[in-house]
C-alpha cells in the first residue's frame, strides 16, 4: 500500500505512483493557465485552489516526467473483466494465501490492534492475526533466543448501545482471546462529526459516509489509546460478491464481472473509507484482503462457486475454507452469520436517524429544484442532497466533484438503489427465515 513522488536530481526525474487497488489515496491537478505543470497530492483538498481540473490518480499506474505519460503496471490476468475463469477453487490454497496475507501485514514496530465489527470479514481477520503473533511469540531471535515481549493482540469496536456489531464482536474477542475494547457512540455525536468526515473523506457518497462516521470516531478513541496501526476487514465483499445484491446477479458471468469491477473501483469506496476515516487521526490500517498473491487465488475462482442462493449463502467459499472442526477459527454461528454492512451493523437507528435529519433539513420544494442546482451526479433522495451540500461548502471548485463516484447496488438487476443491505429483499427473507431454522 503507497502513494509516492520520487525525485531522481541526476536525472531531473519525477516518477509518481499509487499501489495496485488504491488502498492509499493519491490524486493528480492540472491549472490551465500552467498547462505543462502537474500538481499531485493525497488529498484533493490540497489542489483544489490551485487546480482547474483534478483527477483521482489511478491506481496501478506510474507516471514518469521524461515519457510524460501514466502507464499501468499491475496487469493481473483476472483485471481483465471480459475474462470468465472457470477454475475451481482450492480451500486449502485459500485460506493459506489468506493467513500469509495477514503474517505479511504484522511486520511492524508500533503498537497495533484489529478491526472487529463481529462480522465475518473482521471476524476472521481478527482470529489469524491471532494466530499468527503466537507464531511470532514463539520463533527465536537472531541470537538462538525467543521473542517474548509480543503484545497481546487488541480488537476494537464500535456501535450503538445495544447494536448487533458490539454484541458479535465482544463473543469473538473471547473465542480468539483478544483484549477487547467495544466503544458505544450516540447519534448526537455522530451527527456533531459529519461534516468533519465529508472534510477528510472528501466525498458526498451516502454508503461512504455513512460507514466512515462510525469508524472515524472509532480512530480517534484507538489513537487516543496509542495504537498506530490496525488489520482490517475491508475487500472481502468485493472478491468474493459478499454484498447482499449480488444474490440477484443474472448469471456468473455477471456476478464475476460485478466482483471485478468492484474491485478496480474500490479505490472510490471502501478503500477511501478505510484509509482516510483512520488517517484522519494518524492511525494506518492495513487490509490483508487486498493482498495481490491473496487476488491473484481468489479472483481467479470460477464464479460459479461464488454464487450463493438456497443452502449456500454469500462467501460461502470463504466460509467453507475457514470451517475447521478441531481447531475452530471462529463460533460456528458467527462463522455463518449473514452480511450486516457496517453502516447497518453499528445499529439500524445509526441511518434510520440520518434519513430523518434529512427529512427535516431539506424541504420538498428544495429537493424538487435539485436538477436546477447540480447538471451532473443529481441526488437521488434528501439524504444524498444533505451530503452534497456540505461537500459543495467545502469544496467550492467545480472540479472537486469531478473525484468522487457514489457507491449503489445495480438497479438494472432488480435491487433497490438504498446501498444499506436492509433494502436488498434477502436480507429480509434471511431474518424472516431465522424464525423458521433455515438460517444458512
Amino acid at each position: 500500500m503507497f502513494s509516492f513522488i520520487l525525485y531522481d536530481a541526476k536525472k531531473d526525474l519525477y516518477l509518481v505512483a499509487r499501489d495496485p487497488i488504491g488502498i492509499t489515496s493519491l490524486y493528480r491537478g492540472w491549472n490551465s493557465s500552467h498547462p505543462n505543470t502537474l500538481y499531485v497530492a493525497s488529498e484533493m483538498k490540497a489542489l483544489q485552489e490551485e487546480c482547474d481540473e483534478i483527477q483521482v490518480f489511478p491506481p496501478g499506474h506510474m507516471y514518469n516526467s521524461e515519457t510524460g505519460k501514466t502507464v499501468r503496471y499491475f496487469k493481473p490476468d483476472w483485471w481483465d473483466i471480459e475474462r470468465i475463469p472457470t477454475q475451481a477453487s482450492d480451500l486449502s490454497q485459500l485460506r493459506e494465501a489468506l493467513e500469509e496475507a495477514v503474517h505479511k501485514r504484522l511486520m511492524a514496530d508500533v503498537p497495533f490492534g484489529v478491526l472487529l465489527s463481529g462480522g465475518l470479514d473482521s471476524s476472521l481477520i481478527a482470529s489469524i492475526t491471532v494466530r499468527e503473533a503466537e507464531k511470532i511469540l514463539q520463533c527465536p531471535d537472531e541470537d538462538g533466543s525467543a521473542i517474548c515481549n509480543w503484545p497481546k493482540v487488541h480488537s476494537f469496536s464500535i456501535g450503538l448501545e445495544g447494536s448487533p456489531d458490539l454484541k458479535a464482536a465482544q463473543e469473538v474477542a473471547d473465542f480468539i482471546g483478544t483484549k477487547h475494547h467495544g466503544f458505544v457512540f450516540t447519534i448526537q455525536e455522530a451527527h456533531d462529526a459529519l461534516y468533519d468526515v465529508v472534510y477528510h473523506l472528501e466525498t458526498y457518497d451516502v454508503t461512504t459516509i455513512r460507514a466512515s462516521t462510525p469508524m472515524y470516531l472509532l480512530s480517534r478513541r484507538i489513537k487516543a489509546m496509542g495504537v498506530k496501526m490496525v488489520l482490517s476487514g475491508e475487500g472481502s465483499d468485493e472478491v468474493f460478491g459478499g454484498y447482499l445484491y449480488f444474490h440477484a446477479a443474472p448469471s456468473p458471468a455477471a456476478f464475476h464481472q460485478e466482483c471485478v469491477s468492484r474491485v478496480q473501483n474500490l479505490h472510490l469506496s471502501d478503500c477511501l473509507r478505510a484509509n482516510k476515516s483512520t488517517m484522519a487521526w494518524g492511525l494506518e490500517a492495513r487490509v490483508p484482503f487486498l493482498d495481490t498473491d491473496f487476488l491473484n487465488i481468489a479472483m481467479n475462482i470460477d464464479a460459479r462457486e461464488k454464487e450463493f442462493g438456497g443452502e449456500k449463502m454469500e462467501k460461502y467459499i470463504l466460509r467453507k475454507a475457514f470451517d475447521d472442526q478441531e481447531e475452530p477459527y471462529l463460533p460456528h454461528h458467527i462463522l455463518w452469520r449473514q452480511k450486516e454492512q457496517f453502516s447497518d451493523g453499528v445499529g439500524y437507528s445509526w441511518i434510520d436517524s440520518l434519513k430523518e435529519a434529512a427529512e427535516a433539513k431539506i424541504s420538498d420544494e428544495l429537493f424538487d429544484q435539485r436538477r436546477k442546482r447540480w447538471a451532473v451526479d443529481v441526488p437521488d433522495s434528501k439524504e444524498a442532497y444533505w451530503y452534497r451540500l456540505m461537500f459543495d461548502s467545502l469544496f467550492p471548485n467545480p472540479a472537486a466533484a469531478t473525484t468522487v463516484q457514489r457507491w449503489i447496488p445495480r438497479s438494472d438487476w432488480g435491487c433497490s438503489t438504498d446501498p444499506s443491505g436492509r433494502a436488498q429483499k434477502v436480507h429480509t427473507a434471511a431474518y424472516d427465515n431465522v424464525g423458521n431454522g433455515n438460517s444458512h
